[in-house]
């Protein structure tokens, strides 16, 4: 039977489970499920803990394996799982030699195993160097993801992901081009650098190079690249080097997700965030006025913490005030350990619909973006199903069967609240 993965939460993980799913296969592991879990929310975490019991229920005799940020937080609990057979750490999942060992185990599966014999799990905060996910590109996909940073030196109030990722650790500018290179030459027309705190990439390093001198150094060695795409970025992070290519190289596409989180200046100050509102408004008109095609993306958190009615309109208000067009929102998950979880909470349901009103101005938002787009000629990479990514990350749905992989200009006729629909 096929090796099964089952991943939650961002991008990174989605790159890394690749990479694990490839390891395990090259070791032989088969007849298996790997969680590949995320802690970002409590949420998160239940789905996953949902998630292996649905899996075990499904097959019993297959062995389940978890890993990811939520089994590296909070190992003991999933070991204590009687679902659960084993439990990797973040660090140890990109490890070839944790696969083997697995395949090779005659322990998996064993019923009478103690918690104790079923863990994995090394400590990610002395990690210092990034062992990086070596993934090619993704089976008919038309772009590649390449990790050229993990971890995150920052602490948030509300969050517990650099506990699960460890400390910012980059990978060095000519293995992010060589790894890049191998993802060109294997097809994919566009390559996307992720990471759990981008902008801080290569404060590690021995030369100390920038976000914006690594993004430099792909399109100078590769002319034949057709697109870079950045992930998620911290604003107040965002170097020269990147502003400079932003309004000068047309191969980096226009398109910024930023993490904002709030639009009240006293919760981010609560969040312990490094940037103001006027901080957030100010850097999206600068780099609109450099690259006036920009289009921007955002995370918000709804009902964090003494959070009033007053602050929560700020936040509203900065989907208009920043131009956003995609917005992804998070309603407050509080995470046990984190100062935000001893700071007064708000009611369950207060928190429910400030994040169903912050989505409709969000979506009332994304409906201005394609509208605006609708008759405007954009160039398409297109992907499977007959869908396709423009520049700025507008979706575009064909009404005809389309080949993936090809970068096409076309026009969009009519828009259905999520995507542009094209002939």
């Amino acid at each position: 039977m096929a090796l099964e993965v089952v991943t939650f939460g961002c991008r990174l993980n989605i790159v890394e489970s690749e990479a694990l799913r490839l390891q395990a296969e090259a070791a032989g592991l088969k007849d298996a499920a790997i969680v590949n879990s995320c802690a970002v929310t409590a949420e998160a975490t239940r789905q996953a803990r949902q998630a292996v019991r649905r899996l075990k229920r499904e097959q019993p005799e297959r062995p389940v394996i978890v890993t990811g940020c939520a089994a590296q937080i909070e190992p003991a609990r999933f070991a204590g799982m009687p679902e659960v057979d084993r439990v990797l750490g973040n660090d140890e999942k990109l490890d070839v030699r944790s696969w083997m060992a697995l395949a090779a185990s005659n322990s998996l599966g064993n019923p009478d195993a103690v918690a104790a014999d079923k863990l994995d799990v090394g400590d990610i905060m002395v990690r210092t160097t990034l062992r990086p996910p070596i993934t090619g590109r993704f089976a008919g996909h038309t772009r590649g993801f390449v990790q050229v940073q993990n971890g995150c030196d920052h602490r948030c109030t509300f969050c517990v992901i650099p506990f699960g990722r460890g400390n910012s650790r980059s990978l060095p500018v000519d293995d992010v081009v060589a790894q890049c290179r191998r993802l060109v030459e294997a097809g994919a027309r566009e390559v996307v650098l992720t990471g759990v705190d981008l902008t801080s990439y290569g404060r590690d390093l021995p030369d100390l190079p920038s976000l914006g001198a690594l993004a430099g150094a792909i399109l100078r060695g590769l002319p034949e690249l057709p697109r870079l795409r950045l992930s998620s970025i911290d604003a107040v992070e965002v170097d020269d080097a990147l502003r400079d290519l932003l309004a000068t190289e047309t191969r980096l596409m226009p398109h910024l997700h930023l993490s904002l989180q709030a639009g009240d200046d006293l919760i981010l100050k609560r969040m312990k965030r490094r940037h103001s509102r006027a901080d957030a408004i100010r850097f999206c008109a600068e780099i609109r006025a450099l690259r006036p095609d920009i289009v921007f993306g955002a995370d918000l958190i709804a009902g964090f913490p003494t959070e009033d009615d007053a602050m929560f309109s700020r936040s509203l208000g900065l989907v208009e005030e920043c131009g956003l067009s995609f917005v992804h929102v998070f309603p407050y998950s509080a995470r046990p350990g984190t100062p935000a979880a001893r700071m007064p909470q708000l009611p369950g349901d207060v928190v429910s619909e400030r994040a169903a009103r912050l989505r409709a101005v969000a979506g009332a938002a994304h409906e201005r973006h394609l509208a605006e787009r609708v008759g405007r000629p954009l160039s398409v990479l297109t992907e499977r199903g007959n869908t396709g990514r423009a520049e700025d990350f507008t979706l575009v749905r064909f009404d005809r069967d389309i080949a993936a992989g090809h970068i096409l200009v076309t026009t969009g006729h009519a828009a259905d609240g999520r995507a542009l629909l094209a002939a």
